[in-house]
């Protein structure tokens, strides 16, 4: 039933969107960008350099129209792909990878509120508008104390303001989409707005289509943001965020997804260098998707919510600089909601409470050192209202609880140190050092090699632990005397505990109660990453190199064995050249490299004497996918007049039409000695594209 389901879900991708999805038929398998232009270098190499935070990479947005993209629109989370140690999932999603950790180990903030499945259009898109995009921090080995709530990386998005001076605007027109922002001052040194909305229209064309007249493939976003300033030393903003999206096939398939995010903060900053920001957050993710096909009819309906206060206190001081504050939230999170043939119907729901406190201090004993060194406590409660469980060795519920809304039905807490170290050698090179620990509690596990808007999440619970993340890491940065060049080099190694995956045999459709088909165990990841960078010229770029390894072992998998986890990817090789033809146009090329995503493959197939057949699976994720590679260009023009600016982007996504796989599908084929076929789908080649923007 679930493969019916994914074929479906690549169709209704494909179709919608006009594309052919390419299958590809294999009886083995070995061991075998559309990057947008938000360039994830620091802002300078002597920054890099620099910081006391390892592993962190700082996003010039500035720099997003360099680089090729997928369909004319930029793409911030995209363009993370280009980092090392930094992993896509594939050709079509915004879903990525972190140091050997899955893509919902990873946690995406919006002016502090959080965002789910960041991912339009099944994830062609990201969530975020480059219109409203500030600046973003990507954190992949050092956490600050300030952020939690995951154990591989945490992305820090900050939203703009609207111009002080004066009306302005923005329009752009690509191949898929449309999008339009204003901003202008609320009256003189008291503030201002902005508002930004995209919105696709592919579907439009469709409607006169007989064959298509009733698909649907559309979503839009909505940014609005106002600040006022009371005075010199108050400062108040909302910041509201909101994400659809709709795909239908006819009455097939049906599927609904969004976020609704918004932020209301006071800052305060006192004349001497202490600065408050209370800050009340609000998200909301939901999921609603429908099948009716094959004589099966089905519907799943997820959530997750949460909401809460934040406050963090910033202290400047000679040699020091200080970040101290609370954090308490409720969550809401319904991991699935099923109905069956109208027939069956089972939902599960969690609450929780979570409460934390961190102080963080960065440390300039001498100008040579930065020593950054903080502690963040977490205190997480598993909150009633809804059934609790005993699960016996085989998943059978052996006793149920019903605790009141307001009872306590667990509660966890943690301690989260955080250091890092940078050693300014010399003016050329200079060595960080680093640890952290990290907790979370909110995990979606997949069975599939890619996210998707219907995974289904999990939360710490009775039976289940937070997962828990220790990462140790060591680079070394090389920065030439005149800052033409730079290079570093990492290595990092990162220990797990209470790492979930399913059952043998299950998915995230067998059981409504998730503790029934999840195991919980450890994990580890490690590896090496490498980067060289030209920074001056009409030639810049970089290339960068990922060794990696991920395992997991968890009692009841793999006959208690370490295995490969399914995000493993050994090698990784990205290269960007971007070439400053004249004062207008500006060439770019990107090109990526990695090994295939490991898979768990049927060994051999049995029929029954009824005729029911059975794979037999011997090792898990001990199979590959091909390798994944591609070559993307683009060539922007930018003519600058004397009100306007107007801007043209032409992108070739996978210049040489290279299928890459997407979802690898097994099926019985009685032609073949093993009884089975492999079924490679691939839904981009060559993908052409136009856009056009203008600001006013």
């Amino acid at each position: 039933m679930k493969s019916k389901i994914e074929r479906y879900v690549v169709a209704a991708v494909a179709a919608t969107l006009g594309l052919s999805a390419s299958a590809q038929t294999k009886s083995e398998f070995r061991d075998s960008v559309q990057i947008d232009e938000v360039e994830v270098v620091a802002h300078s190499a002597q920054q890099r350099r620099n910081n006391v935070q390892i592993g962190a990479e700082t996003i010039d947005v500035e720099e997003l129209t360099k680089m090729p993209s997928l369909f004319g629109e930029k793409d911030l989370i995209r363009s993370l792909q280009l980092l090392p140690g930094v992993k896509s999932e594939s050709d079509i999603s915004t879903g990525y990878q972190v140091r050997g950790g899955t893509s919902s180990q990873n946690l995406v903030f919006f002016d502090e509120a959080p965002v789910y499945n960041v991912g339009h259009a099944m994830g062609l898109f990201s969530p975020f508008n480059e219109d409203v995009i500030q600046s973003g921090t990507l954190y992949k080995g050092l956490i600050p104390p300030r952020l939690g709530g995951a154990t591989s990386s945490i992305l820090d998005v900050n939203g703009r303001e609207g111009s002080h001076d004066r009306f302005q605007g923005h329009f752009g027109i690509g191949l898929l989409l449309a999008r339009g922002e204003i901003e202008a001052p609320l009256g003189k040194d008291k503030g201002s707005f902005l508002v930004a909305a995209r919105r696709s229209y592919i579907d439009l064309f469709f409607k006169p289509i007989k064959k298509y007249r009733n698909n649907d493939l559309n979503f839009y976003d909505i940014n609005a943001r106002l600040d006022y300033r009371p005075n010199a030393q108050n400062r108040l903003t909302l910041s509201l965020f909101t994400g659809r999206d709709n795909i239908g096939v006819e009455d097939l398939l049906g599927m609904k997804w969004g976020n609704k995010n918004a932020t209301l903060r006071w800052m305060y900053s006192s004349k001497h260098d202490v600065y408050s920001t209370l800050s009340l957050i609000y998200s909301n993710f939901d999921t609603d998707m429908s099948y009716d096909g094959a004589g099966m009819s089905q519907a799943f309906k997820g959530f997750i919510r949460q909401g809460g206060l934040k406050e963090n206190i910033h202290i400047d001081r000679p040699h020091h600089r200080w970040d101290i504050g609370v954090q308490s939230l409720l969550i809401d999170l319904k991991s699935g909601e099923q109905t069956i043939q109208a027939e069956y119907y089972a939902r599960e729901k969690r609450r929780g409470w979570t409460n934390d406190a961190w102080i963080g201090d960065v440390w300039s004993p001498r100008e040579s050192l930065s020593i950054s060194f903080g502690l963040r406590a977490n205190l997480f409660s598993v909150l009633g209202g809804s059934p609790y469980y005993d699960i016996d060795a085989d998943g059978n519920i052996t006793k149920v609880y019903d605790y009141g809304s307001k009872e306590f039905v667990k509660t966890y807490f943690n301690l989260e140190p955080r250091v890092s170290m940078n050693w300014l050698m010399n003016e050329q090179w200079s060595m960080k050092l680093g640890y952290s620990r990290t907790a979370q509690h909110i995990q979606a596990v997949r069975s599939q090699a890619v996210s998707t808007p219907i995974d289904r999440y999990t939360f710490t619970s009775n039976i289940f632990k937070p997962l828990l993340a220790d990462q140790v890491s060591l680079g070394f940065f090389w920065l030439k005397d005149d800052k033409t060049y730079d290079a570093s080099a990492e290595i990092y190694y990162k220990d797990l505990k209470n790492v979930l995956d399913y059952k043998d045999g299950l998915d995230a459709t067998s059981q409504i109660e998730m503790e029934r088909i999840l195991l919980a165990g450890k994990g580890r990841a490690y590896g090496l990453e490498l980067m060289a960078r030209k920074n001056a010229g009409r030639l810049q770029g970089w290339l960068s190199y990922t060794l990696s390894w991920s395992k997991n072992k968890i009692e009841g998998i793999n006959d208690n064995e370490w295995y490969t986890a399914g995000n493993d990817r050994r090698h990784d090789i990205t290269l960007v050249g971007i070439f400053k033809l004249n004062k207008r146009w500006t060439l770019t090329g990107t090109w990526n490299f990695n090994t295939g995503q490991a898979l768990t493959a049927p060994n051999s197939m049995y029929k029954l004497m009824d005729g029911t057949t059975f794979f037999y699976y011997n090792e898990r994720n001990s199979y590959r996918m091909p390798a994944y590679h591609r070559l993307d260009l683009s060539a922007a023009y930018t003519k600058k007049m004397k009100k306007t600016t107007q801007s043209w982007s032409f992108d070739i996504f996978n210049v040489y039409n290279h299928f890459n796989p997407f979802m690898v599908i097994f099926e019985q084929d009685d032609t073949r000695s093993n009884g089975i076929k492999a079924t490679q789908y691939s839904l981009l080649g060559i993908v052409p594209s136009v856009s056009f923007s203008l600001n006013f």
